[in-house]
């Protein structure tokens, strides 16, 4: 958003839009935010998810549509009464570590990027951010890691790989990575992307001559 210009802008004109998965957490029952409250809910769990808000969502926004996203609060686990609004733009990120779990979703998207980061590099992250903007201690931290965490990790998010269009290693420190999803984007917002691929990319202008690459390559 930086390398865009996109960050300065007044969301009213934004071209580029980003939205989290984070929003979308399933408003609790009373059993299940008792357990959230001691470290004792999985929230990294497909089912943590509201996914028929997500769809519902993503498809007012493929329409243009102004809509309006929840704002969780993870410290009470629960929805806030004010919304979010996010204006029609020309590309969305929407961003989330299960969001090519559901083929539904997926389906959406035309380039999915998955950014592969070193599993102590999460933890450490992981922990800061509990710690001082979740209001949580080490101990607890840990321990939802362990049991609820890193499992579903390897369970959920990791096997969903093999759905990504780009590879990301080293997230945000892959400089050269980030430049080419950058050249991307302005390509969209230029309306350079047909003549450049020649409609390699479905849903951007009318498909052309398909450039000569490997078999195994698709669409996306």
């Amino acid at each position: 958003m930086e390398l865009l210009g996109q960050n300065e802008i007044d969301h009213h004109q934004r071209q580029v839009a980003i939205l989290s998965q984070d929003c979308f957490y399933r408003a609790l029952t009373p059993e299940q935010k008792a357990k959230a409250l001691k470290g004792q809910f999985n929230f990294d769990h497909p089912d943590a998810f509201d996914n028929d808000l997500i769809i519902a969502t993503l498809w007012d926004i493929k329409e243009g549509k102004t809509v309006h996203i929840p704002v969780y609060d993870f410290v009470s686990h629960s929805r806030k009464e004010e919304t979010m609004t996010l204006y029609p733009a020309d590309v969305v990120l929407f961003e989330g570590i299960l969001m090519f779990y559901s083929q539904e979703i997926r389906d959406f998207f035309h380039m999915k990027l998955f950014v592969d980061t070193d599993a102590d590099t999460r933890l450490s992250r992981r922990v800061l951010r509990d710690i001082s903007e979740r209001g949580r201690d080490l101990e607890s931290v840990l321990a939802q890691y362990i049991t609820f965490v890193k499992p579903a990790f390897e369970e959920f998010c990791l096997p969903t790989k093999k759905y990504a269009d780009v590879i990301i290693p080293r997230g945000v420190d892959n400089i050269v990575a980030i430049n080419l999803i950058v050249q991307h984007i302005q390509d969209i917002l230029n309306g350079g992307l047909t003549k450049r691929m020649n409609g390699w990319f479905s849903g951007y202008g009318t498909e052309k001559k398909q450039p000569n690459i490997e078999s195994s390559s698709r669409p996306h």
